[in-house]
């Protein structure tokens, strides 16, 4: 464990332990387990859509209006 003993460590764990509490560790931890299954259901989606992007037709046009109505920004996606 390089330089520190597991003494070390458990000093440390204790003092953040009393720092934080229990109960905002157990809420972070929580937090870090969902945003971590929201990736991983994310990236599994991205394998999907590439079935799905097959049936879509052959070319996509999108179009971005702005509030003050001056300039329209639009894009043409193709099908690859």
């Amino acid at each position: 464990m390089g330089a520190f003993s597991i003494w070390h460590w458990l000093i440390v764990l204790l003092i953040v332990v009393m720092v934080f509490g229990t109960k905002k560790l157990k809420n972070i931890g929580s937090d870090l387990g969902g945003a971590v299954k929201g990736f991983k259901d994310g990236m599994k989606d991205g394998g999907q859509s590439a079935d799905e992007s097959a049936a879509a037709p052959a070319a996509q046009v999108t179009q971005d209006v702005r509030a003050d109505k001056s300039a329209i920004d639009v894009e043409a996606k193709q099908k690859s």
